[in-house]
């Protein structure tokens, strides 16, 4: 156990759009960069990670499918967007010194390895970064299911969950400003409560397969320590 840390093996689950920071779109090397810090201290305290990255900031293959796109070639393009992210991240990591590959569920042997469940694991055993691109290679499949899926394959000890807001509320606290936060909740309580923290398919998994999950705000510089260590953090799901 990595000393000071609850979690030895994490996987870490970021939006596309918590990349594109203030700008909502692309890339900001910036908000990449403090990312990039905050991964190379805990993995440096000997936590293994992996990282599980959406493609909102450039293509919603949910989005494309309602503007009349065929769902199935929109999800393929939203793939291919979270390949992107995922090179951008290693760039970022390895310019921070921290070792890492990135593992395609779409063959893409020029940038990626394929992903192979066990060469991921390895990897995580020597202390390098496995950054999972292209969700599950399935269309119909969101990245938080991949991340769910991921989470179980990799026998991670907690999924964690970085977004916008600091943790899971009642209501939507952007819009209801007496919405209540939850410090811990269960998985059935989010489907019955109808609380979108991710989709039914990767909440159902999470379920089924006893894994814990933190809800976090990435925004805060710092937060992924704090909640690997136990500090009361966001809301933990299980």
């Amino acid at each position: 156990m990595a000393e000071g840390y609850q979690y030895n093996r994490v996987l870490l689950k970021l939006s596309g759009e918590a990349l594109a920071g203030e700008a909502g779109f692309g890339i900001d090397p910036a908000v990449v960069s403090n990312l990039a810090e905050q991964i190379r201290e805990i993995v440096q305290d000997g936590v293994q990670l992996a990282v599980v990255v959406g493609g909102g900031n450039f293509f919603r293959g949910l989005a494309g499918s309602t503007e009349g796109m065929d769902r199935a070639q929109a999800d393929y393009i939203g793939m291919l967007a979270t390949v992107m992210n995922a090179l951008a991240l290693q760039d970022a990591f390895e310019r921070h010194g921290v070792i890492s590959r990135v593992q395609s569920a779409i063959g893409m042997q020029a940038v990626s390895e394929p992903y192979i469940r066990r060469r991921a694991i390895r990897h995580l055993e020597k202390g390098r970064v496995v950054i999972l691109a292209a969700g599950t290679g399935n269309p119909y499949f969101t990245t938080d299911t991949t991340a769910a899926l991921r989470a179980c394959e990799l026998e991670a000890e907690v999924l964690m969950k970085a977004t916008k807001v600091d943790g899971v509320y009642d209501s939507d606290p952007v819009k209801n400003p007496d919405a209540q936060k939850f410090d811990r909740i269960t998985y059935m309580e989010v489907i019955n409560r109808g609380l979108h923290v991710m989709d039914t398919t990767a909440t159902s998994l999470c379920m089924d397969n006893n894994m814990p999950m933190i809800v976090f705000d990435m925004g805060t510089e710092g937060n992924i320590a704090r909640a690997l260590k136990g500090e009361n953090i966001g809301t933990v799901v299980e």
